[in-house]
C-alpha cells in the first residue's frame, strides 16, 4: 500500500491500547515496537507533516531544513546573559522522524560512565551494561555483529562516503597534541579522534521514520495522524485516559485503554504536560492553567551542548566553500551524487570528531570538537567565499541548567526557552579552556602548510579567562541537544518527573519516553541515546503489560 494514501484507505476508530504523542526519533521506534503485537491498537500523533521533501533525504539537506518553517519549529531562546544578550535559534524537527530528519546524522552513544552515573544516582537498570544490549538491538551497523554493535536493526549506521585532506591534517594535529586516533567512538570510551559514523544508507539520510515507522505502516493495528497539535492530556480518576488535540482547527479527542506516551521531545512533551496542569504550580498559575498535579521538575533541568564555533581561514587546500560558490563544481557534485551516491551531498554537518580533556585534572574526555571543511555565519546563510574550516568545541557535561515554560495555555504559542548557558563558573572555565585547546590544535605542525588564520573569535581576543569567557559568549551557539526537562529520578528527588521505568510520578497510565527524561546529558550527540531510551522504554511497556 503506497505511503501517503494508507490513511484514506482504512480507518481505525474507538479506543486505543496505546497513544504515542510525537513521531520523532523516539515515537517512531515506540510505534514500531508496540504495534508488533497485532492485538495492540496503536495511535501515533504527529504535529508535523510527511517527509515528502527531497531535502529530508539528501544528507546535506540540513542546510535547507534548519531554519525553514516547513521542517523546523523555529523556536528561539530568550536573550541569554551568558551569551552577552544574544538569543539563539533553537531548531527542532517538524516532520515524521522529528529531529532525526534534520539533524547531523552522527551516530554517537556517549560514554559508558554517563550511564553508570545514572545508575549510581539510584536509577536501576540504566548502567552501561544494561543499555548496551538496547544500543546493539537498535543498529544495523556497517561493522557487523560484534560485542559492541548489532546488525539487522532499524537504525542503519555507515562510514562517511567522502574525505577531505584538510580534515586528515587536523586529525594529524590532534595526534601531535597527544590525542590518539580511534576508529569507533561507540565502545564506551570516546576519547580520541576519528571520523564520525553516520545514520545513512548508501548516501541517503536514515531517519527514525525511515528505519522504524515506514516499515510498520502497513500494519492494520497502527494508525498515524499528521498535522495534529496535541493540546493536553485527559485525566480521569488520577489516570491518563486520552489526549485532546487540534486538527484543521477542530478540537478532537482520542482515548486510551492502556497507556499514553509523550514522545514529543524535551520541548514538546513539557508543553503538553504543563498545558495539562502538570508542572510547577506557580508557573501554571502564571500561564492561566489550573494545577492538576504540582510536579516541580517539569520544565526544569534543561541541559544542552553549547559549541564555540571557531573559524579558521586556510590556504592551499580545498574546502566546501569554494565548491559552493562554483556553478560547475556544484553541478558535478549533483552528478556525482546521482550516479554514485557519493561526494559532498552525502556530508553530515561535521565529519571529524575529537574528544579530549579541557585540562589534565578531568577524569575523562569533557570536550568534543566537531570539525567541518566549511564555514558560514549561521545555518540558512551562504557559505563564506574564502576557503575555511570550522572547529567547534563543546562542553560535554555542562553544569548550567535552564528552563522551558509556557507563555499561555494557547497551544499555538511557542514556549519560553531559557537554557542559561555559561551561568556557572565551571562552564565558563571549560569554555575558555576549549578555545585555548582549539588554538593549540590549529597551531600544530601538521597544519602549518595550510597557514590557518583565526577568523573567529579572532586573534585580537586575549588568552586571559575574562576575554575568553566573553568570546565564548560571542561565538557560542547550540548544537541542538536539549535534554532533561522531564527528569528521570528517584522518588526522594523533588525534581524527578518520571521513575526508572519512565512512568510519570503521580498519574497512572502515562509515560514520558524521549530525551527529556535524561537526568544528565550524555557525552556526545544525543539522537542515538534518545533512540536507545525508546527501545528500552518500549520493552518496559511490553513487559509491564504482561504482568
Amino acid at each position: 500500500m503506497a505511503y501517503g494514501f494508507w490513511r484514506e484507505r482504512r480507518e481505525m476508530d474507538g479506543d486505543y491500547d496505546y497513544i504515542v504523542v510525537g513521531a520523532g526519533t523516539a515515537g517512531c521506534i515506540l510505534a514500531n515496537r508496540l504495534s508488533e503485537n497485532p492485538k495492540n491498537r496503536v495511535l501515533l500523533l504527529e504535529a508535523g507533516g510527511r517527509d515528502n521533501w527531497i531535502w529530508f533525504h539528501i544528507p546535506v539537506g540540513y542546510l535547507f531544513a534548519i531554519g525553514n518553517p516547513r521542517s523546523d519549529w523555529m523556536f528561539r531562546t530568550e536573550p541569554e546573559e551568558g551569551l552577552n544578550g544574544r538569543a539563539l535559534a533553537y531548531p527542532r524537527g517538524k516532520v515524521i522522524g522529528g529531529s532525526s530528519a534534520i539533524n547531523a546524522m552522527i551516530a554517537m552513544r556517549g560514554q559508558a560512565a554517563d550511564y553508570d552515573d545514572w545508575a549510581r544516582s539510584g536509577l536501576s537498570g540504566w548502567q552501561w551494561s544494561d543499555v548496551l544490549p538496547r544500543f546493539r538491538e537498535l543498529e544495523d551497523h556497517f561493522l557487523g555483529e560484534s560485542d559492541h554493535h548489532g546488525a539487522g536493526g532499524g537504525f542503519r549506521v555507515e562510514a562517511p562516503r567522502l574525505s577531505w585532506p584538510v580534515l586528515d591534517a587536523v586529525r594529524e594535529a590532534a595526534a601531535e597534541m597527544g590525542v590518539r586516533g580511534i576508529d569507533d567512538f561507540n565502545t564506551g570510551d570516546n576519547e580520541g579522534s576519528g571520523y564520525f559514523h553516520v545514520n545513512q544508507k548508501r548516501g541517503r539520510r536514515w531517519s527514525s521514520a525511515r528505519g522504524f515507522l515506514k516499515p510498520a505502516l502497513n500494519r492494520p493495528n497502527l494508525r498515524l495522524e499528521t498535522g495534529i497539535l496535541a493540546d493536553r492530556l485527559l485525566i480521569e480518576n488520577g489516570r491518563a485516559a486520552g489526549v485532546r488535540y487540534i486538527h484543521d482547527g477542530v478540537a478532537r479527542t482520542a482515548m486510551a485503554r492502556g497507556e499514553v506516551v509523550l514522545s514529543a521531545g524535551s520541548i514538546g512533551s513539557v508543553q503538553i504536560l504543563q498545558r495539562s496542569g502538570i508542572g510547577p504550580a506557580e508557573w501554571l498559575s502564571q500561564a492561566g492553567i489550573e494545577t492538576a498535579l504540582h510536579l516541580p521538575g517539569v520544565g526544569r533541568n534543561l541541559q544542552d551542548h553549547l559549541q564555540q564555533r571557531a573559524i579558521y581561514k586556510v590556504s592551499g587546500v580545498r574546502t566546501l566553500n569554494e565548491t559552493y560558490h562554483s556553478l560547475w563544481r556544484r553541478g558535478w557534485m549533483g552528478v556525482d551524487y546521482a550516479l554514485r551516491r557519493r561526494g559532498p551531498l552525502t556530508m553530515a554537518p561535521s565529519q571529524l570528531g575529537i574528544f579530549m580533556r579541557s585540562d589534565p585534572a578531568r577524569e575523562r574526555a569533557n570536550i568534543q570538537f566537531h570539525v567541518q571543511p566549511l564555514s558560514l555565519d549561521k545555518f540558512g546563510e551562504p557559505l563564506h567565499r574564502f576557503p575555511a574550516i570550522t572547529v567547534s568545541a563543546c562542553n560535554l557535561r555542562p553544569t548550567s541548567r535552564g528552563t522551558i515554560r509556557l507563555q499561555s495555555a494557547d497551544p499555538r504559542q511557542p514556549p519560553v526557552i531559557a537554557p542559561h548557558y555559561l551561568s556557572t563558573p565551571d562552564d565558563r572555565r571549560v569554555a575558555a579552556d576549549a578555545i585555548r585547546a582549539t588554538r593549540r590544535l590549529m597551531a600544530q605542525p601538521a597544519l602549518s602548510r595550510y597557514r590557518p588564520d583565526e577568523y573567529l573569535p579572532g586573534a585580537s581576543v586575549g588568552d586571559d579567562e575574562g576575554s575568553l569567557a566573553k568570546a565564548a559568549g560571542d561565538i557560542g551557539t547550540t548544537i541542538f541537544h536539549p535534554v532533561g526537562t522531564a527528569k528521570m529520578g528517584r522518588a526522594d528527588d523533588p525534581f524527578s518527573v518520571v521513575d526508572e521505568r519512565l512512568r510519570l510520578r503521580g498519574i497512572g497510565g502515562l509515560r514520558v519516553i524521549d530525551a527529556s527524561i535524561m537526568p544528565t546529558i550524555t557525552s556526545g550527540n544525543t539522537n542515538t541515546p534518545t533512540a536507545m531510551i525508546a527501545m528500552k522504554g518500549a520493552a518496559m511497556m511490553i513487559e509491564d503489560a504482561q504482568k
